[in-house]
């Protein structure tokens, strides 16, 4: 019987903590539990209108304490953090993504028996960019920024809190959807095209990466808390690799709109690996549904959005 089946049946729903709820992925976090019969609860470092959802900063160990206490959750999906790695405080990346990481389990660990997984959201950027082709959980991991270090970091401090705490690390790579900011390469490429720019500042054009779409990962992040593979590390990622040159093809395809390239020489990184994505082994064990959508699916539903918050302007 289902998670779903069985919380319908006993009129009890199991309940879901999820940090950063009201961020990009945080939404559709939620939108994918409570889709499938959890309860789910909020925390934010802002004053939160939503129901359910309790205003509390990770750097604030009294504040998690306090609203872990009043939910009581069942599972914790930790996303907040500081995620855009061009951000101009790498301090920040230190206080929020470890330490903040390490407040949360300190303020769960009083309600560790009752926890039936934590899932920390890490990042593939911790594998570096001196590796190429598909890489797995066992390749040596190479952090070459403050965000990627703050995440490796967390990753080995949540190792002390595992014998007592139910913690599942997932990797994710490249993903993108409606909603998220331009600050990043899809939202970006798209919102130039809808709004038909003339020119679009780019790095190297011949890498091959890839972008996934943010209801996917959601959908894998729940299965892997259903599943509770304590104690282990895994990808999230489709092994589908795109050239950046074939993702501005494919949007100018869609839009019918061209627009020119200029490559700066800031977005370039030197000895960038010409291709890089993830193996799907490990998640398949867990996910065994795991079918992410193409590209042409991602870029469809995230123009088409674009396309009508431009008709409202």
């Amino acid at each position: 019987m289902s998670l779903n089946s069985r919380a319908l049946n006993s009129g009890v729903l199991p309940r879901v903590l999820i940090t950063g709820l009201q961020g990009f992925t945080g939404r559709y976090m939620a939108a994918e539990l409570e889709q499938n019969g959890y309860e789910v609860w909020g925390i934010g470092s802002s004053n939160p209108d939503e129901p359910r959802t309790l205003q509390a900063d990770l750097t604030d160990t009294a504040s998690l304490i306090a609203a872990i206490q009043k939910v009581q959750p069942q599972y914790v999906v930790h996303l907040a953090g500081i995620a855009f790695v061009g951000h101009g405080q790498p301090k920040a990346f230190y206080d929020i993504n470890l330490v903040g990481t390490r407040n949360l389990l300190e303020a769960l660990a009083p309600v560790s028996d009752q926890l039936r997984c934590v899932l920390l959201a890490s990042s593939a950027n911790v594998y570096g960019n001196l590796q190429g082709g598909l890489l797995n959980e066992t390749n040596p991991t190479n952090p070459a920024n403050d965000y990627a270090v703050s995440k490796l970091a967390m990753e080995y401090m949540a190792k002390i809190w595992a014998p007592h705490i139910p913690v599942v690390i997932a990797r994710p790579f490249n993903y993108t959807g409606v909603g998220q900011s331009d600050s990043f390469l899809i939202p970006k490429i798209v919102s130039h095209f809808v709004h038909k720019r003339d020119t679009i500042e780019l790095g190297n054009m011949d890498v091959w990466r890839e972008f996934n779409d943010v209801r996917d990962v959601v959908h894998a992040y729940r299965k892997l808390i259903e599943a509770a593979p304590v104690e282990q590390t895994i990808n999230v990622c489709s092994s589908n690799l795109v050239s950046l040159r074939d993702a501005l093809s494919l949007a100018s395809e869609m839009t019918g709109h061209t627009l020119n390239v200029t490559v700066n020489p800031a977005f370039v990184r030197p000895n960038e690996v010409l291709k890089l994505g993830g193996e799907t082994t490990l998640l398949k064990t867990f996910v065994p549904d795991w079918k992410p959508r193409a590209l042409r699916e991602t870029l469809a539903w995230m123009i088409d959005a674009e396309s009508k918050h431009l008709c409202q302007l």
